[in-house]
């Protein structure tokens, strides 16, 4: 956990290895999900094509050169996807009882959430593999450039996307940037 942290260069010449890979994916597939729904979809890119035409087709039109993902190296990418109708449909089966399918009963997006959460499951397995690795949001507005690149189905959205390889960054101390316990931990009470 203490070394898991953001990584955004890496090692050019190191491919991570298939089996690392499919450790990374099996291990995230292990996050809890509303309803065990499984709400969620991942495209891997490890081929030198699928990264460029990944770039490409998430870079922004306004300022290219200043968004991460123009910039970035990395040799592997995991697209993290989060299914809204498998919630839906889960919570309409007679144990759940919601049978419209309506959503606003939800406190908050669990689809994106639980993607969110077997996104983290793979970011601290690339710690434990040791890989770096950094989570990112593609641009809202090239979403559908980006579904049109890779065949992505209309119920799959794209919550954003891990970087993995072997970093090339030196460490960094970033303690003195952690917000103490007390400014974000309330016992009890909020105030």
């Amino acid at each position: 956990m203490r070394r898991r942290r953001m990584v955004r260069t890496y090692d050019r010449g190191r491919r991570v290895p298939p089996e690392v890979v499919d450790r990374i994916v099996r291990n995230g597939l292990r996050a809890p999900s509303g309803g065990f729904s499984q709400g969620w979809g991942f495209l891997v890119l490890d081929e030198p094509r699928d990264l460029a035409l990944f770039r490409d087709s998430v870079r922004p039109d306004e300022q290219p050169e200043n968004w991460f993902a123009a910039t970035f190296d990395a040799p592997l990418l995991i697209v993290a996807h989060s299914n809204k109708s498998a919630y839906l449909d889960r919570y309409a089966e007679p144990d759940k009882g919601f049978t419209d399918r309506d959503d606003s009963w939800w406190p908050a997006p669990y689809w994106d959430i639980d993607t969110g959460f077997a996104s983290l499951l793979m970011l601290l397995t690339a710690v434990d593999e040791g890989l770096g690795a950094c989570f990112f949001g593609l641009p809202k507005d090239r979403v559908d450039s980006y579904r049109a690149a890779f065949g992505v189905p209309p119920e799959y959205w794209p919550i954003g996307a891990i970087s993995l390889g072997y970093s090339d960054e030196p460490p960094r101390d970033l303690r003195s940037r952690r917000k103490p316990v007390d400014t974000v931990v309330h016992r009890g009470r909020w105030s």
